[in-house]
């Protein structure tokens, strides 16, 4: 019996379909992090990165397709900040029932020219096809000197675990509202300091796996120092807010590590650059690859994925 995609999972599709992929001149980052670098012009270097919204999956008809429209184009954006870039160029592919009202379309295209244009981001072409669900893919560039991009591999046991804003809980309508963190990316590459970074898209605990496994540390998570939000406390339900706090994903917030001594100075230097929230949520410590949870209790517990997965 052939193995479905169910059965394997996004991790382990991505990493037999890497195999599969032949090696090219000009790349120094490939499959496997937010964004591809590949040789630019000069001393830039370019990052590539590409995201959907499918409806029944990302969005459903009742979104203000405003809304649905920004998600589209934050979400390459939220990878170019998790890479330090500086936006440059976007591609959109539209594919779409043929019985869509027209205002729709325009109605999503004014809002994904709104969040491209406040970020620096040009939209210059695309394709249109005639399919269902309602789905939009978005392809994104943007340049960072050469050997700077912010990358999920190069944390360090004993670094220190920062994550902007606040999470879980995007549910409740975060999810189309929320900001790409395009300056706080571009202000921690020119800083300097940070080991490595990746965006909180299919949750914080699944993308601290992620750069965990790239950097090959593990990494301690402190329940009681998660930045959880409000909506996520509403939403509390079968789960605890906690949970919601690792697990919802689309929070589109920034992961990243520190050394131990920059980290002390951090806090000063970001409160003097952003009003957006900062919080020290753990430490790089344990197995190589491995994730777990500081209980507020104080026991520490082995902490599963839990977040988005595509296919299982």
């Amino acid at each position: 019996m052939q193995r479905r995609l169910s059965d394997l999972g996004e991790i382990e599709l991505i990493s037999r379909l890497r195999a599969l992929v032949p090696e090219s001149p000009g790349v120094r980052i490939g499959i496997g992090d937010d964004g591809a670098v590949v040789s630019g012009s000069g001393d830039q270097e370019t990052v590539l990165t590409s995201d959907a919204v499918i409806e029944g999956t990302h969005f459903t008809r009742a979104d203000p397709p405003s809304e649905v429209g920004h998600k589209a184009v934050a979400r390459v954006l939220s990878d170019l900040a998790a890479m330090g870039a500086e936006p440059e160029w976007c591609l959109v592919n539209l594919v779409a029932p043929g019985n869509l009202a027209v205002s729709y379309v325009e109605a999503l295209y004014r809002g994904m020219a709104a969040t491209a244009s406040r970020s620096g981001l040009g939209i210059v072409g695309g394709d249109c096809s005639r399919s269902e669900p309602l789905s939009l893919h978005c392809f994104a560039t943007g340049s960072v000197a050469a050997g700077t991009a912010m990358l999920r591999s190069g944390a360090r046991d004993s670094d220190a675990v920062f994550v902007t804003g606040e999470l879980g809980g995007s549910g409740m309508g975060r999810h189309l509202r929320f900001d790409p963190r395009i300056p706080e990316g571009r202000w921690l590459r020119e800083w300097g300091q940070v080991t490595a970074m990746i965006d909180v898209s299919d949750g914080l605990a699944t993308d601290a796996a992620h750069l965990a496994q790239a950097s090959t540390v593990g990494i301690v998570i402190r329940a009681a120092d998660l930045p959880v939000s409000d909506d996520a406390r509403r939403m509390a339900g079968d789960h605890t807010a906690t949970q919601h706090a690792l697990c919802d994903g689309e929070d589109f917030e920034l992961l990243f590590t520190v050394g131990a001594d920059a980290a002390n100075d951090l806090p000063d230097a970001w409160s003097n650059a952003f009003e957006t929230r900062l919080t020290r949520i753990g430490v790089c410590d344990g197995d190589p690859g491995a994730l777990t949870l500081e209980r507020e209790d104080g026991i520490v517990e082995s902490l599963g994925s839990g977040g988005f997965d595509h296919f299982k």
